[in-house]
């Protein structure tokens, strides 16, 4: 029987998966095109990661995905919808906006599906200044909020709402990862948002030169933010991540790759199996959070026949495309 989860508990991940089928895959299939696989900035870890995907996609199976360095989740949706790419890594938050024409997108996409969840990105928002303890202590601050349309600067908006703020209480930059781990170091902002999974080099290198700091959440605006933004979950960033005093609390969205509606659901079908069936071969640290609970657990965007038919073999049912 098809079980239906709620999307707070899916993103929470707390659901069992059935065991695995005996019944043998179809894949990988012969014939395979060439996709291009969207990813984000080049000093970013969507973009490192996708290259590992790619590569280990390409090498598995005759489907050949090069991947492609990109300004962020927005500029992802929008090169899928020009099909200047067939493949994308967005996040939860942003497919979610993307497919009901919310915030900065002005109409609904609706001719992309999910093909995997991959792994929790927390909201970390980092900072050199240890009087910076709390998300109201960045009232009055420059903070960079990501790149303009990223995904980063969605949940920035996020979290400054849920503070009852805004960006005319902070003196906002835009910028990627690296340009804000280097304002950080120049003394150019006061904190940064970055998202992505943890520890994030960027932030590890930036705690090499000196003692680092994660503003921390509270419970209250934990449940405040997760009750408006059910595609949040609450997520603990030990000590041990960066070296700093004490254990944060923050909450995650999570990383997800989607694909054109028109992209052959063989090319979907070998692109998760060139991933799944070879993740404990990836050189990549997040290749540790790829399971198949994880990539079944977006329902807020309908998935590619490819990936239903991949997830179906491992008797694992998702929504898919109509």
């Amino acid at each position: 029987m098809r079980k239906i989860f709620s999307l707070a508990v899916i993103i929470a991940l707390a659901f069992t998966v059935p065991a695995f089928s005996a019944v043998p895959l179809s894949g990988p299939y012969e014939g395979g095109s060439r996709v291009a696989l969207v990813t984000g900035g080049e000093q970013g870890e969507y973009h490192a990661f996708g290259m590992t995907l790619a590569e280990a996609v390409s090498r598995a199976t005759s489907t050949q995905v090069r991947a492609i360095a990109s300004g962020g989740a927005m500029q992802n949706i929008e090169a899928l919808a020009k099909g200047t790419a067939q493949l994308a890594f967005i996040q939860s938050d942003v497919g979610f906006y993307a497919s009901r024409g919310t915030r900065l997108f002005n109409q609904k996409y609706s001719g992309f599906s999910t093909v995997a969840v991959l792994y929790p990105e927390p909201v970390q928002i980092v900072t050199l200044n240890p009087e910076i303890t709390h998300v109201e202590n960045l009232r009055g601050k420059t903070v960079s909020i990501g790149a303009e349309g990223s995904g980063t600067y969605f949940n920035a908006v996020d979290v400054l709402t849920a503070y009852g703020m805004g960006f005319e209480d902070i003196t906002p930059v835009f910028g990627s990862f690296g340009d804000s781990v280097e304002a950080l170091k120049e003394g150019k902002i006061d904190a940064a948002f970055i998202v992505a999974g943890t520890p994030t080099p960027a932030v590890t290198e930036l705690a090499k030169a000196g003692k680092v700091y994660l503003v921390s959440f509270d419970d209250k605006h934990i449940l405040d933010l997760i009750a408006k933004c059910p595609y949040y979950a609450k997520c603990d960033l030990p000590k041990s991540t960066y070296g700093t005093d004490d254990d944060d609390m923050t909450v995650a969205v999570h990383s997800v790759i989607v694909a054109r509606d028109d992209v052959r659901m063989e090319d979907v079908y070998n692109f998760m199996y060139g991933v799944f069936e070879n993740s404990g071969k990836l050189a990549n640290p997040r290749a540790k959070s790829l399971t198949l609970r994880n990539a079944a657990s977006y329902p807020a965007v309908p998935y590619h026949s490819g990936a239903v038919k991949y997830l179906g073999e491992k008797d694992i049912l998702v929504s898919g495309k109509k």
